[in-house]
């Protein structure tokens, strides 16, 4: 039978723009979404705006509008953020809305009348200008343990102690600057201690990474503590029914609002949410969030579930922070990178990718390195796994655009879809780092086995040709196993190479029986090379200081060297004593082996020639002016001498990613550098 999962993310709030912190969440479980999805189980993923609070209302203020305006406006632009980046929520709703305040209301009065709620007196910082009680945070003062200055006033950031407003030396608010005073409140509290023995019992079911379990035990261990689940007004959010006056606190209704979503989710598809939400129920709960909020949503969230009646959570995930170049994300250092500002620069699946690649079941840091991210997308999604797929497809067009309708060595095609088992653990665990590593362990067994047949070999002798087809098809075929591995991680790849296969790649089994015999669509690109000079466009331009020293280097100048040859530019005749370079700089230059794998004519130009060049497991593509010296066919096969690690060049033709080496005689004409016999393509000169 088929599973019944729903599954969450945690609610971005709606003062500020989603960063990149909010989107490695949003990937870790848009991809888990989508791997279910794909196994055929019946899989939920809810969101919402998080809408209410002190900080909604005064951003609201300060913007001279209402707080409807303004989440509003907001909630628009996480929507649009999160749908480029190919988030899939099947509902994404706010906690300020008729369903949510439908459970937030009923779930209080369950509490409160199974005698889980208390009432106290609190003494409160209070701004008599601003005429509002004010929340720890809108109160800063100097630390009371190192005397470190504008602290806020719940914690100190420089030596880690925390303490309460009234701790504070010259304590000040933030809202009006003035001194606060001290002023009793009644408030309402859940009584968290009630449930110590049910969630001990939770929290042994497997439910927790064990580094979770860890924190749980040490929070056990000093005791349950009372949570305050009122603030006073003025406040944005939900009043208190019975309690004239009083809010709910945010953090009360801000979970419950997964709750609110799914059942504006069942409003609209016809689902019974009773079945889902029974203390019985055999559906699955999962929640996805990050290591700051694991009190709340290891302890409040199933207390409070389990005292109004409903299911408690089947399992809550934690990941860890994302840090950018080893630094936490900084304005000041340009370093805090928005969702909107990566999209401007860069497409949305690279990102994807590079963090499913870092992202394990545990709850380590993820480190986001601008080098290593354009290395690692080049490498595996350029240079690796869509390199298959261009390298074949030529082959297969030539022989008509059909498959062939058997494979050359089937057993190496079993080989692959048998590690769809492994793999699907793997996801299920969470692991995707080490899916990825298989998956790209696989890709490198797939471009050995089209190095070792060489099927532009093979297509040179007509003879020959139904073998170049039956190579082609069988990478091809890798090609289509690993793309569906890779599907709930690349969804929009996976689109566009379904298009080009002519087969969807939706389900997980698709990849037991082999593409044979079937019609391919003409081949378009499925990623390109990202420019290093783009990835570093994503940190504050120009570079300052305080970038520098985050790590993060000033972007590239564009290269003023052409990334073509011709007959001047590649190697200009010597007419005097060369300029003298040291071997520092030249060391900089990277000389590669690379094997002509095809060469055409580019239409538009008498000088061009497009040869697509081999190194060893990747391609590149690069324009030459060579065409008055030499004919596309003469190329095929010839080994040359490539600038590997020269910047990509745009032109009207295409993108040329790199420089072949050439030389002239005193009449212009081009000889090519060429390599002796048995040097391979990828080989460094040195």
């Amino acid at each position: 039978m088929p599973r019944q999962i729903l599954v969450t993310s945690a609610l971005p709030y709606a003062n500020g723009p989603l960063h990149l912190g909010h989107i490695i969440e949003a990937v870790q479980t848009d991809v888990w979404v989508r791997f279910q999805k794909m196994q055929g189980n019946d899989c939920l993923y809810v969101c919402a705006e998080d809408t209410h609070g002190t900080p909604i209302m005064i951003k609201a203020q300060t913007e001279g509008v209402t707080p409807e305006a303004l989440i509003a406006r907001v909630a628009e632009e996480h929507r649009a953020d999160y749908r480029d980046f190919l988030i899939g929520h099947d509902h994404f709703h706010s906690t300020h809305s008729d369903e949510n305040r439908y459970f937030t209301d009923l779930m209080f009065e369950r509490l409160n009348a199974a005698g889980h709620i208390t009432r106290r007196s609190v003494r409160q910082a209070y701004d008599e200008t601003a005429g509002m009680f004010l929340p720890d945070r809108y109160v800063r003062g100097t630390c009371p343990t190192c005397k470190t200055p504008d602290q806020y006033g719940d914690s100190c950031e420089a030596c880690g102690a925390t303490y309460t407003p009234a701790d504070l030396l010259e304590p000040k608010s933030t809202i009006s600057g003035t001194p606060p005073v001290w002023r009793e409140s009644e408030h309402l509290f859940f009584a968290l201690g009630h449930f110590d023995a049910m969630l001990r019992e939770w929290v042994a079911s497997g439910s927790l990474q064990p580094a979770v379990r860890a924190k749980l035990e040490e929070w056990f261990a000093a005791g349950l503590q009372d949570w305050d689940i009122s603030r006073d007004a003025p406040y944005f959010g939900f009043g208190i029914p019975g309690h004239p006056g009083k809010y709910f606190y945010v953090w009360f209704d801000a979970p419950i609002g997964y709750l609110g979503s799914f059942k504006a989710l069942c409003a609209r598809v016809g689902l019974d949410m009773s079945h889902y939400l029974k203390a019985d129920s055999p559906t699955e709960l999962h929640h996805f969030i990050g290591k700051d909020i694991s009190y709340f949503h290891t302890l409040f969230w199933p207390a409070v579930l389990h005292g109004s009646g409903f299911r408690r959570p089947t399992a809550v995930h934690v990941h860890g922070f994302l840090t950018i170049n080893g630094q936490k994300m900084s304005k000041s250092r340009g370093t805090f990178i928005t969702a909107r500002r990566y999209l401007e620069h860069l497409p949305p699946e690279p990102l994807r990718y590079y963090f499913a690649a870092k992202l394990g079941p545990g709850v380590d840091d993820i480190d986001l390195s601008l080098e290593d991210f354009t290395a690692r997308v080049n490498s595996d999604l350029v240079g690796k796994l869509v390199n298959i797929a261009s390298r074949c497809a030529g082959f297969v067009a030539r022989a008509g655009g059909r498959l062939a309708t058997s494979l050359p060595e089937p057993e190496l095609h079993t080989e692959f879809a048998s590690a769809a088992p492994r793999i699907a653990a793997l996801y299920e665990g969470r692991d995707y780092s080490q899916a990825i590593r298989e998956i790209m362990q696989l890709a490198d067994r797939a471009n050995q086995y089209v190095d070792a047949r060489k099927p532009w070999a093979l297509a040179r002798d007509p003879a020959q040709a139904e073998a170049a087809l039956a190579v082609a098809t069988q990478g091809i075929n890798l090609f289509r196993v690993l793309m569906l591995y890779l599907a709930p991680v690349l969804p929009q790849m996976a689109c566009k190479a379904a298009a080009f296969l002519g087969t969807p790649l939706a389900r997980w089994n698709e990849v037991d029986a082999p593409l044979l015999g079937t019609v391919l669509a003409s081949y378009e690109p499925l990623a390109t090379r990202l420019e290093l000079k783009s990835v570093a466009a994503l940190v504050a331009q120009p570079a300052t200081p305080a970038a520098a020293a985050a790590g993060v280097a000033p972007p590239t100048a564009p290269s003023t060297t052409p990334a073509t040859a011709s007959s001047k530019a590649a190697a200009p005749k010597i007419t005097s004593e060369p300029d003298v370079i040291g071997i520092d700089d030249f060391t900089k230059v990277q000389l590669r082996i690379a094997e002509v794998l095809a060469a055409s004519t580019v239409e538009g130009s008498d000088k061009l020639l497009k040869l697509t060049l081999g190194l060893g497991d990747t391609q590149r593509t690069v324009f030459s002016g060579i065409r008055k010296s030499y004919s596309p066919e003469s190329l095929v096969g010839k080994r040359v001498v490539l600038v590997a690690n020269l910047a990509p060049r745009k032109m009207r033709f295409g993108v040329s990613e790199g420089m072949v080496l050439c030389a002239t005689d005193e009449n212009d004409r081009v000889y090519l550098l060429t390599a002796d016999d048995g040097a391979a393509g990828g080989m460094p000169i040195s």
